[in-house]
Formats: C-alpha cells, sequence, structure tokens
C-alpha cells in the first residue's frame, strides 16, 4: 500500500495533504524520512512530525466506555461504529479495537500518529481487563495464564493476573492478538462470560458512564504522548 493511501486510511490525513507532508520531510517510516510513493508493510511504524495535523486541527484524546453490541469500526458502514456514537464528528477514530461483545475502555482520536505507536507489539504497551468466567477459577488456570498459553500454534506472552472473586480475574497484556483472552481462557478450560477493559497504558476508564466519552486531561495527555515518545 502507498504510504499516501496508508495515511488516509489511518485518519493522519488527506491523500494530497499526505503528499505534502511527505515533499516537506515531515513523514517517517520506521524513524527513516519517507519519500513519496514509499510502500507500508504491516510491520512499519509510521509517524508524522509534528503536533498540528497537515490542515491546523490540533490533535484530541478521548476515553471513550464502549458499550457491549457496538463495534469499533465498520470498515462496510453497516453498523453504527463506537466513534459515531460517541459524537466527536467524523475525524475520530478508534485506536484499535475491541470486539462486539466486550466493553469497556476506547481511545477516540484524531491523531493517527499514536496508531503505530500505541498498537505495535514491539513497544509492549500495557492493557488492563477484567474477565468473568462461566465457572470457579481454579488456581492452576491462573497460573496457566500468567505463564502464557498456546493458541494456535502461538505461545501468548506471561501476562499480569489476579484474582478478583471465584469467577473473576483482572489480566494485563502487552500484546494484542484477535481475541485473544476469549482464545486463551477457552485454551485452559473456561469460557468467558464478561469482558470489560479498564485500562491502556496510563488512561484509566474509572466511572466513565457506559456509552459516554471524556477528554484526557492535560498530565494524562502528556503522560500518554511521552510514553509513545511522541
Amino acid at each position: 500500500m502507498r504510504i499516501n493511501r496508508y495515511l488516509s486510511l489511518k485518519g493522519m490525513c488527506t491523500r494530497k495533504e499526505a503528499d505534502v507532508l511527505i515533499q516537506k520531510g515531515k513523514v517517517r517510516v520506521n524513524g527513516n524520512t519517507a519519500v513519496l510513493g514509499t510502500k507500508i508493510s504491516k510491520s512499519d511504524v509510521v509517524e508524522i512530525v509534528g503536533s498540528v495535523r497537515a490542515h491546523g486541527l490540533e490533535y484530541r484524546y478521548f476515553a471513550y466506555n464502549k458499550p457491549k453490541g457496538v463495534v469499533s469500526s465498520a470498515p462496510q458502514g453497516n453498523e453504527e461504529t463506537a466513534a459515531a456514537l460517541s459524537g466527536l464528528g467524523k475525524n475520530f477514530f478508534p485506536v484499535g479495537r475491541l470486539d462486539k461483545n466486550s466493553r469497556g475502555l476506547l481511545v477516540l482520536t484524531n491523531d493517527g500518529r499514536i496508531v503505530d505507536r500505541l498498537l505495535s507489539p514491539k513497544y509492549a504497551h500495557e492493557k488492563e481487563y477484567v474477565v468473568s468466567v462461566d465457572k470457579k477459577l481454579r488456581t492452576s488456570a491462573l497460573h496457566s495464564l500468567q505463564k502464557g498459553v498456546r493458541i494456535e500454534g502461538y505461545r501468548t506472552k506471561p501476562a499480569v493476573v489476579t484474582k478478583i472473586n471465584d469467577r473473576t480475574f483482572s489480566i494485563v497484556l502487552t500484546e494484542g492478538k484477535k481475541h485473544q483472552i476469549r482464545r486463551m481462557t477457552m485454551a485452559i478450560g473456561y469460557q468467558v462470560t464478561d469482558l470489560k477493559r479498564v485500562r491502556i497504558m496510563n488512561i484509566r476508564l474509572g466511572s466513565l458512564k457506559e456509552g459516554t466519552s471524556r477528554e484526557l486531561g492535560s498530565k494524562e495527555r502528556e503522560t500518554l504522548l511521552v510514553s509513545l515518545a511522541l
């Protein structure tokens, strides 16, 4: 995929704006200055240098409490998305995903720079979840989750797991495979009955009401951007 199309799809800017930014040397791929026509692969980290978008809008960051049954994104446009329901406007998009049957924290922003920095597994940023299951938890099962379990030929990285009650635990991951927690839980003999994300890096869901959003405070925003080296 060409870099201008990639930047447009990520919501960073339009294709025309991307070409202008590239010509000005404001776009980097894996730390190197990009040129017009650069091809982007899945493993590449792409960023725009600077603190404002090409058309002068300030970057803004929101925490949103996604209800169960709402999709994070809908490429075909056939379902109402978290970003649409938040009321923030068409320039805002979720960083990462939270599947339809899960609930909790999503970060919504108009800053495409943070997407690869936050989601790339090589940076190992923490995400915390509270998980409820269909039967009483065994200590050995929690230990298995802590050490890592095998899902479809892949062993998950070690995780921080804390028992909350007989059927609920919290887990902190530093990677994000598709449906990872549900698949990990199934691998140790349980079914997830509720899955809620409560933290992404330093951003906490807290008491934010379901279906509502709040803008990150200045300290919260600064900590996030410093952690992402932006």
